[in-house]
């Protein structure tokens, strides 16, 4: 199971990150992302995301350099196993073309 979750507003973080715990409990062996963007990219500076993150080493954590700009971020704001991609709509397509369910809580 491949499974995608697109977080664009801080205001889903906590939603995102629940889901994906529930998730993870019934299907350990899901591979899942978790992608941010929009202003939900300030999100990776929650002390509450950087506990998930570090509890959540089988996770992909995955950054919209576009978003990024957009809030006057820089690569050393997230934490080290955050990926930035080009276009968090672009990576978007390229996951759900491998593959992945897309789940936008």
């Amino acid at each position: 199971m491949k499974v995608v979750f697109h977080v664009d507003e801080m205001e889903k973080w906590q939603e995102a990150t629940n889901n994906i715990r529930n998730l993870l409990h019934l299907e350990i062996n899901a591979e899942v992302v978790l992608l941010v963007n929009g202003s939900g990219i300030q999100s990776y500076q929650l002390k509450q995301a950087q506990k998930f993150i570090s509890e959540n080493p089988n996770v992909s954590f995955h950054a919209c350099q576009n978003a990024l700009k957009a809030f006057h971020m820089t690569e050393a704001d997230l934490p080290a196993t955050v990926k930035i991609v080009p276009a968090g709509v672009l990576d978007l397509i390229n996951l759900q073309q491998e593959g992945y369910a897309y789940i936008k809580p």
